[in-house]
This record gives structure tokens, sequence and C-alpha cells, in this order.
């Protein structure tokens, strides 16, 4: 399959040619967990509810997904970095640590959520009734941990080598025996919720075997190894705090979200954030894709000291953000039933998801300056500022305002989904603002001594 060029290729066709399989990729990744809401949305007599259940074990998936994120997209900036610089022994053994280090974490994640899930749920708002459909789905899920965490954070490495399209082709093998698979599983085998988990779990597994295939064979320039080292581990952890934190804040979020609307308006409030929520990850793949796309391409040519060339990636990733966020809002304004559907056919719960929609969506081009201000700090290596703005926005404006919002005008289960725009608005502005006074300026510097070096006569 063709391999990205990054040291000679220019820059938007470098971005256009790793976005788009990964824009792929990030669709067909969402199926695991879509597809299995859309069929738990019409188990009969008991769709609404069941999906409400499932949605208390989001917090749990959003935290493994946060230490795939910490290892995977944590290392594969790091090794970007070398492979601009040259250093090709440095970047295989952060390759390596972070496979290591994602099927550690994987076990022990695994094993630490079938010991403590029943707790953990309950804690997250669960009542006695919905617990044994949330334990159903969440004891199976958890088996295929490690296959998803390995299969999802190496696949960086893979786009980080230029390998888009095999990355993408590893999604599209578990995406599409997860859609055969859920049907018969579900409702061929009678297993309903169970039936999703174990038909997720496979296609994962399918998914791990055909990445280790992959880093195993002739096209990985960087083999594997699996001793039990792991070099460059506080290196890695350090610059994956911050799309870690991201997740683990969106758990806190999700489980704030559930306790408040829990509490104003029961259940059915609580299926009416399952939707918004799967809607949301939906119309966050393109632009996930896209900034997860311009990150090799950054952390290459700032390793390789081209400052233009970063800032022209930035430049690109905003021209494809910013008005895909603007048509997403007018989207959402104009026709939410039809995302809705998608989702559930119980007419009791349209006008009540038609609000949520419209004011968790108020504010979303701002979305897209979080998540360019977040990928330019990630990729660049400054993880101190990442941190701070997956902290600010998340913990320090949206957990708040859940809780503070409900209670102000009698706004009531509005003020939650009014939390998430306020958010945006604030964390956006602040986070590509401070990014662009402090990364331009570096960028200027960095422009200059090269110049210089090359105007110093040669003695």
């Amino acid at each position: 399959m063709k391999k990205v060029n990054f040291e000679n290729g220019r820059i938007t066709q470098n971005m256009l040619e790793t976005a788009f399989p990964m824009l792929i990729a990030q669709v067909l990744n969402l199926l695991y967990s879509i597809v299995d809401r859309i069929y738990i949305g019409r188990i009969p007599d008991a769709g609404t509810e069941a999906l409400g259940a499932v949605g208390l074990c989001f917090p749990i998936i959003i935290i493994i997904a946060g230490f795939t994120n910490m290892f995977g997209l944590g290392g594969a900036p790091l090794f970007s970095m070398e492979l601009g610089r040259g250093d090709r022994s440095r970047a295989a053994q952060i390759q390596n640590s972070s496979l290591r280090l994602l099927v550690t974490s994987g076990v022990i994640l695994m094993i630490a959520g079938e010991l403590f899930g029943s707790g953990l749920l309950r804690l997250f708002g669960a009542t006695a009734s919905e617990l044994p459909v949330c334990l159903s789905y969440l004891r199976i899920y958890l088996l295929g941990t490690v296959f998803a965490m390995v299969s999802t954070g190496m696949n960086s490495f893979i786009n980080a080598q230029g390998y888009s399209t095999t990355g993408m082709c590893s999604v599209m093998i578990g995406a599409v025996a997860n859609m055969i698979l859920d049907p018969i599983f579900m409702f061929g085998l009678g297993l309903g919720v169970r039936g999703a988990a174990i038909a997720t779990v496979l296609s994962q597994f399918l998914s791990f075997l055909y990445v280790i295939h992959f880093l195993r064979s002739g096209r990985n320039d960087y083999p594997v190894s699996f001793a039990f080292q792991f070099p460059y581990a506080r290196d890695i952890a350090g610059l994956g705090l911050a799309p870690f934190i991201m997740q683990f804040t969106n758990s806190l979020v999700q489980i704030a979200c559930n306790q408040v609307l829990m509490a104003f308006g029961g259940s059915l409030a609580v299926s009416v954030m399952t939707i918004v929520s799967s809607v949301r990850s939906i119309l966050d793949t393109p632009v996930f894709a896209v900034t997860e796309g311009a990150t090799p391409i950054l952390s290459y040519n700032y390793g390789a000291g081209r400052p233009d060339n970063v800032k022209k990636a930035v430049g690109v990733m905003m021209s494809l953000t910013l008005p895909y966020t603007f048509l997403v809002w007018l989207v959402i304004l104009l026709r939410p039933s039809f995302f809705i559907h998608i989702f559930s056919s119980d007419q009791a719960i349209m006008a009540d998801a038609s609000r949520a929609l419209h004011l968790y969506f108020l504010a979303f081009i701002f979305q897209s300056l979080q998540y360019s201000g977040q990928t330019v700090f990630k990729a660049l290596g400054k993880k101190k500022k990442a941190i701070f703005f997956s902290l600010f926005r998340k913990v320090i404006m949206v957990v708040p305002l859940t809780y503070l919002l409900p209670h102000i005008a009698g706004l009531g289960t509005d003020g939650v989904f009014l939390a998430e725009p306020i958010s945006n608005v604030i964390g956006g502005l602040a986070c590509f603002t401070v990014m662009f006074l402090t990364v331009w300026p570096e960028l200027n510097r960095m422009k200059k001594h090269r110049e210089a070096d090359r105007e110093e006569p040669v003695a």
C-alpha cells in the first residue's frame, strides 16, 4: 500500500493523504459502539431502557480509551519527531515501549473492571433494575480490552510511518465484522445486549490480529519486541497525559451528566444523553481525523526543523475544521430528527432529544479551535499546555456547570446540555489564542536560527 512521503511531499497533499484514510478509519471505528447502540435501541419493548443502561457503561469504556490514547497518541508524536531527526533506533524503542505499555495496562484494566465493575456502575448512577443489563454488557466487553487497546493504540504508529491506508484497513476489518455479527448474536441467537458485547469483542480481536501481523511483517521498518522493558515510558506517558485527560474528563462529564439527568429527568433523560453523546461521537469524527492526520506532519516537520511547514499544516487543519463545524451546527439546527432516528424510533423521546441537540451543539464551531490548539501542543511536545487545556475545559468548566446550571432560572435538564457550548466558547478561544501567542514566536525564532546557520560562512 502507498506510503505517505513526509520528507518530500507537499503539506496539503500529505495532510489529505493522511487525514482521508484516517477519517474513514475513525468513521468505521465508531461502528464498534454506534452499531451496538443502533441495534440496542431497537430491542423489542426494551430498546430505550437498554440504551440508557448501556450508556451508564460509557465512563468505563472512555477510561479504557483514555489509557489507549496515553500510550498510543502519547508515543506517536515522539516517534514522528525522532523520524524527522533521523534517529531510527530511538524511534523503534519508543514504538516498542508504547506497545508493551498498551498490553500491560490493558490486562490490568480488564481485571480491575471485572472486579470492581458493579461498584463503579452504581457510582455512575445505575439503579438496581438497570445493573443486571449494564453488567451483562460490560463483563463481556472488558474481555476485549487488550485487543481494543493494541489495535487502536498502535494504529498511531502505523499512520506515523505513512501507512495510513493500512491503518484504515485494520479498523475496517473490525467494523465490518461487528456490523455482520451484531444482528446474528443479538437477534439471531437471542442474546440481546450480551450479543452486542460478544460481537464487539470478536471484531476487536480481528483488528488486533491484523495490526500485529503488520507490525511483525517486513513492511514495518521498526520490528516489534515484547521484552518486558519500558524505555521512554515517562516521556510517552507525560505527553500522552493530555489525550488521557481529555478522555478521562469525558468520563467525568458523562458521570456528572448521568447523575444530574437522573435526578432531574429520570432514565428517559439519560437515554436522551446517550443519543446526544452518540451523535457527538459521529460528528466529532471528521474533526478528530483531520487533527490526528495533521499530528505526524506537525511532529515530523518540527523535529526536522521546518517551521514554515508546521505553520502551513496548522493553516490547512483550520481551513478544513472551521467550515465543517459550522456546517454541522447548521444541519443540527434544521434537521435534528435525522440523527435521532439513527438510534431510536421511540416518538416519546423525539422532542426532548431535538431540544437537547440544539442546545448541546449551539457553539460547535469553537470545538475546532479547542481540537486544533490541543493538537499543536501535543504534536510539538508541549505537554504542560496540552494537559492544562484538557483540564480547563472539562474539569474546571463543564463539570461545575453541569451541577450548577440546572438549578439556575429553572433550567433543569436544559442546564446539563448548555454546559457544553459555554465551555466550547471559553475553552476553545483560550486554547487556540495561547497556542498562537506561544508557538508562533517559537517557530519564527526557529526560522531565524536556520537562516542564520545557512548564512554563516564556512571557516
